[in-house]
């Protein structure tokens, strides 16, 4: 079992930045490929980006160049640095625990664990 708590969501203006941190206990967090998935009003829950347990890692287009995603095994946490926010990038965003092979590491059925979710808002 593997308990996941997000924090670091808000309001920002758009151009802004946020980190998204998201905190691991229970099974052994190193085993475990780590990512951040988002869902906004009405649409579907989505991938973000990846960190695997070999410490690669994999981003949506969108996420490419404005997002950072990295992982403390000795803190069992994974951040999500967001930068040039965009009004689209509003959503409840979720870290999630799991061993997808690599050509499913967007597919959020394949994840075990899931955190609560905390709210991203972006103003134009």
């Amino acid at each position: 079992q593997v308990q996941l708590v997000e924090s670091g969501g808000g309001l920002v203006q758009a151009g802004g930045s946020l980190r998204l941190s998201c905190a691991a206990s229970g099974d052994t967090f190193r085993n475990y490929g780590m990512s951040w998935f988002r869902q906004a009003p009405g649409k579907e829950r989505e991938f973000v980006a990846a960190v695997r347990s070999t410490m690669t890692t994999h981003y949506a287009d969108f996420a490419k160049g404005r997002f950072t995603i990295s992982r403390d095994n000795a803190k069992n946490t994974v951040y999500l640095e967001m930068n040039s926010l965009k009004y689209e990038d509003t959503a409840v965003y979720y870290c999630a625990a799991g061993r997808p092979i690599l050509s499913a590491i967007r597919d959020p059925n394949l994840y075990y664990y899931w955190g609560q979710g905390t709210q991203v808002t972006v103003s134009s």
